[in-house]
């Protein structure tokens, strides 16, 4: 967004209930005025502003940027829904903070000190005031409701499992199964809460509502779903029997470079037992006529779980902020080892896929849903992400070098700018990644400084089906089918390429008319033009 003086003044004329100036990153300040922006009815900060609203400038690094969200919004308990922007105001940088107010709970600093926004001030709560806050923002914990069931209805082996995991002895299983949110003291006999219906019941449905998870399969472009699994029981049983489920479907490719095969998994299994422990975790058990839904596509997987994120998670700040909605039902996933520790199940996310050179998850919420998708093809082929597992077997490749490495490959030469691009890094960390890879004799530099590029070294040794032209591809194409019938077999075995790339090479000589198709499918062989022999 630009604007100029005169509309920032005309939007902000001046602090307010809902406006906050600040010049630079005044931790304390800020903390402050957040905490008091979340109790109240929100609002905005506007970083690089005196006062008096003058726009002095201020340009958010990628160090800034972590401050704020790690340091300053990380030292808030419970703080709201945020967003950060950067705007330009007459070519000088202003940062844009704006704050939600809480729905549910309430914002405090870590001294325990909470805040309200008094026209242009953050003023202490106390007394009345307090109180009459907490009782109006009071924080409904639906996962610790009693569902009216006794205790003795849950199946023994599955508090057998509960005790063996979370290592209680025999005596005082009640009590810290009350501690911890699964049983609730009510009436002559304990009740097993929604969590402990969740984890005890063999059948948590039969008293939940579709508290279970539903899988579809869809072919092509296909707009109905050719088949459709539901899969109930207790829900670490449903975590784990989803997760194989869905691998199994997905299946593995199979890529050979010379003598060896590389087995490549199309999704990591962490990343989607973990985006289907997000889902059941995490859910909105209130919305009982859904269930939790996985959509199965040739390309991707699609993991939909009822209810918006909770607050103060946003999409934008997903990997710093944390928060549970169901926080019983979370704890004792993490005791079976099918969830990780807190704050830390979307970074294994993003990273294994990063690591697996597969594309980042993509999440959205629509308020009323949360979905991750997570992309089984994406910009690095399987081949190339094997080749780069065999280059892995050198020495180890920081994970960023890997994507860097595989463009070299392609034939990119490789500049500060360019690698920038590709990681979506700042001039220093790409100048970094490309000093190392050519320290490391993968890569080799031509020219000096400023004007440095970067190329695939002869030590690189990329498959040829990454190296290569088209038209250096199509010339030994041509020269093996010269030998006599040429096969998709020794396409692939000659270029060190997979069966879709071997496909799409022959593919495209039949298309201009230097090679004829004969067959189908398994017995499908190709020839040079003209009578036989």
């Amino acid at each position: 967004m630009v604007m100029t003086a005169e509309d920032l003044r005309a939007a902000f004329p001046a602090e307010s209930e809902h406006v906050e100036f600040k010049e630079g990153l005044s931790v304390k300040e800020l903390r402050r005025a957040i905490v008091a922006f979340s109790n109240t009815d929100g609002g905005v900060i506007l970083l690089g502003a005196s006062d008096d609203g003058t726009v002095k400038g201020f340009v958010l690094t990628s160090k800034g940027s972590a401050q704020l969200n790690n340091n300053v919004f990380g030292g808030v308990v419970n703080p709201g829904r945020y967003e950060v922007r950067q705007i330009a105001v007459d070519d000088k940088p202003v940062v844009v903070v704006s704050i939600a107010n809480r729905t549910e709970g309430f914002a405090q600093l870590s001294d325990g000190s909470v805040l309200d926004r008094f026209g242009a001030s953050n003023r202490a709560l106390l007394g009345e005031d307090l109180i009459r806050l907490v009782s109006r923002r009071s924080l409904g914990r639906f996962d610790t409701t009693p569902t009216g069931i006794p205790l003795s209805s849950a199946a023994p082996e599955l508090v057998d499992q509960l005790a063996s995991a979370w290592g209680w002895h025999t005596d005082g299983r009640t009590e810290r199964m009350i501690e911890h949110g699964l049983v609730a003291l009510e009436g002559p006999e304990p009740r097993l809460t929604v969590a402990g219906a969740l984890h005890l019941l063999p059948e948590p449905h039969a008293v939940l509502g579709k508290a279970y998870i539903e899988i579809f399969r869809y072919r092509g472009e296909a707009t109905e779903p050719d088949r459709r699994i539901e899969i109930m029981g207790p829900i670490a049983d449903q975590l784990e029997a989803a997760t194989s489920a869905v691998l199994d479907e997905v299946g593995i490719d199979y890529v050979v470079i010379g003598t060896l095969r590389h087995d490549l998994p199309r999704l990591p299994e962490v990343v989607l037992r973990e985006a289907i422990a997000n889902a059941v975790a995490h859910r909105s058990y209130e919305a009982n006529g859904t269930a939790v839904r996985i959509e199965l596509h040739d390309d991707r997987v699609v993991v939909t779980s009822p209810g918006g994120l909770p607050e103060p998670v946003t999409v934008a700040n997903i990997r710093e902020q944390y928060a549970a909605r169901n926080l019983a039902v979370i704890d004792t996933l993490r005791r079976y080892g099918l969830a990780e520790d807190a704050g830390r199940g979307v970074d294994v996310m993003q990273d294994e896929m990063a690591e697996h050179l597969l594309e980042p998850p993509e999440f959205l919420d629509n308020g009323d849903s949360v979905s991750v998708t997570l992309r089984t093809v994406g910009a690095v082929t399987p081949l190339e992400r094997a080749w780069v597992a065999e280059l892995e077997q050198r020495g180890s490749l920081a994970g960023a070098d890997r994507l860097v490495l595989v463009h070299a490959a392609r034939g990119v030469e490789l500049t500060n700018s360019v690698v920038r691009d590709i990681l979506g890094v700042d001039s220093v960390q790409a100048r970094q990644a490309l000093q190392r890879l050519r320290d490391a004799r993968l890569l080799t530099q031509l020219g000096q400084r400023g004007g440095a590029t970067y190329v695939a070294s002869d030590e690189l040794g990329a498959p040829a089906g990454l190296r290569l032209s088209d038209d250096e591809i199509d010339t030994l194409v041509l020269a093996l089918a010269q030998e006599g019938p040429l096969t998709n077999t020794a396409v692939r075995e000659r270029l060190t390429v997979d069966r879709l790339q071997a496909l799409r090479f022959l593919s495209r000589l039949v298309s201009t008319g230097q090679l004829v198709r004969h067959g189908q499918r398994r017995g499908t062989y190709y020839t040079l033009p003209g009578p036989p022999g």
